[in-house]
C-alpha cells in the first residue's frame, strides 16, 4: 500500500492506492483545508480516522515548499515538516518528501494525451530532459533529466529569478514595479495568481485603456486576477485582454528561459491552475512568441514539444508513481 499526498498552501490532498498486478489502484482519498492543522502529522492522522488506513508500505508527499535534506519548511504555512517524523508515525523507512514541482513534473509522465493541450504544432517527441513550468499561487518551475532510460525529477526555486524584460513595453512594466519591489522583481510577481492583478495595474496606470465599470466595482475579498480574465474572456474588455496577453507573452518568455537552462528537448510541460483557465489566451500565439524569441536557439525551441496540462491533481500523480517507481 502506498500513501501519497499533495500539500499546498490551502488545502491537502491525501490518497491511499494499492499496487496491483503492478497497476496503481486508488482506494480511498480525502481532501483536507491546510490551515485547519498544526502540521503535516495531524492531517494524516485525520485522513487515518477517517479511512481504518493499514499499514504502508511507502509514501510520498509532494509539499510546496524546498525540500532539504529530507525537511521541509513550508513557504505558505507555518509547517516543519520532516521525513524522520514522517517514517516514525507511518512506521516505515520508505518515505519521501518533494517540491510539489518536483511532483508535478513526475506526474506528468503519467497522464493521457487527451488530458493535455498542444501549444506547438511543430514541436517533436523525443527522449531527452523535460521542463515543468506552473503558475498558479505562485511560480513553480521543475527539470526531468533523463539518463537514457528514465526520467529523474529535479526541484529548483526557479520562479524566484529576476524579471528580465524582453519588450519595450516590458521595459516600462520592471521600472514600474521596482518602485513597489524595490529590492527584488521576480518572475512570479507576475506569473502568479496575483500577478495578472499586478499587469492590470501597471497597464491602468500607464494609460493603455479606460478601466471597466466591473473591475471599478469589485466586492470587498473578491479575487481581483479572476475579475481580470473574467472581464477578458466573457466581455473582451481592452484593458483586461493586454494584461492576459503581456501575461502569456511573460510565461512564455520564462518557459523558453527554463528549456534553454535544462536543454528540455523532450518537451516543455506547462502546469499550474492558471493556463487551463485562460486557455483561449494561451494558445493564441502570445505564449509560443515569447517562448521562442530567443534569438540564435529560435529554430531549436521551435522543435520542442509545448504543452498544457489540464488534471489538476498531477502533483499526487506523480507522488504516487514516485513511491512505485523509486520506493518500492
Amino acid at each position: 500500500m502506498i500513501l501519497a499526498g499533495d500539500i499546498g498552501g490551502t488545502k491537502t490532498n491525501l490518497a491511499l492506492y494499492a499496487v496491483v498486478k503492478g497497476q496503481l489502484e486508488m482506494q480511498v482519498q480525502h481532501q483536507f483545508p491546510s490551515r485547519d492543522f498544526s502540521s503535516l502529522t495531524d492531517v494524516i492522522i485525520a485522513f487515518e480516522e477517517k479511512t481504518d488506513m493499514p499499514q504502508i508500505d511507502a509514501a510520498c508527499f509532494g509539499i510546496a515548499g524546498p525540500v532539504i535534506e529530507g525537511r521541509c519548511r513550508t513557504t505558505n504555512l507555518p509547517w516543519d515538516i520532516t521525513t524522520a517524523d514522517l517514517q516514525k508515525h507511518l512506521k516505515s523507512t520508505q518515505v519521501r518528501l518533494l517540491n510539489d514541482l518536483e511532483s508535478t513534473a513526475y506526474g506528468m509522465l503519467y497522464l493521457a494525451d487527451d488530458e493535455f493541450v498542444t501549444l506547438n504544432p511543430t514541436g517533436r517527441a523525443t527522449n531527452a530532459n523535460r521542463a515543468v513550468i506552473a503558475a498558479g499561487t505562485g511560480l513553480g518551475e521543475a527539470m526531468l533529466y533523463y539518463d537514457g532510460r528514465d526520467y529523474h525529477p529535479i526541484a529548483s526555486e526557479g520562479g524566484h529569478c529576476d524579471f528580465a524584460p524582453v519588450t519595450a513595453q516590458q521595459d516600462e512594466l520592471l521600472r514600474w514595479m521596482r518602485n513597489r519591489y524595490p529590492g527584488h522583481v521576480s518572475y512570479e510577481r507576475i506569473l502568479s495568481g496575483p500577478g495578472i492583478y499586478t499587469l492590470y495595474e501597471f497597464l491602468a496606470q500607464s494609460g493603455f485603456a479606460p478601466e471597466p465599470h466591473s473591475m471599478l466595482q469589485i466586492e470587498e475579498g473578491k479575487d481581483r486576477s479572476a475579475m481580470v480574465s473574467e472581464c477578458a474572456l466573457k466581455a473582451g474588455d481592452p484593458l483586461c485582454l493586454e494584461a492576459l496577453r503581456l501575461f502569456a507573452e511573460i510565461y512564455g518568455a520564462e518557459a523558453g528561459n527554463l528549456a534553454l537552462k535544462s536543454m528540455s528537448l523532450g518537451g516543455v510541460y506547462i502546469g499550474g491552475g492558471i493556463a487551463p483557465k485562460i486557455l483561449p489566451i494561451i494558445t493564441n500565439n502570445h505564449f509560443m512568441r515569447g517562448f521562442t524569441g530567443k534569438g540564435r536557439f529560435e529554430e531549436m525551441l521551435r522543435g520542442m514539444e509545448v504543452k498544457v496540462s489540464l488534471n489538476q491533481e498531477t502533483a499526487l500523480i506523480g507522488a504516487v508513481h514516485f513511491a512505485k517507481d523509486k520506493l518500492l
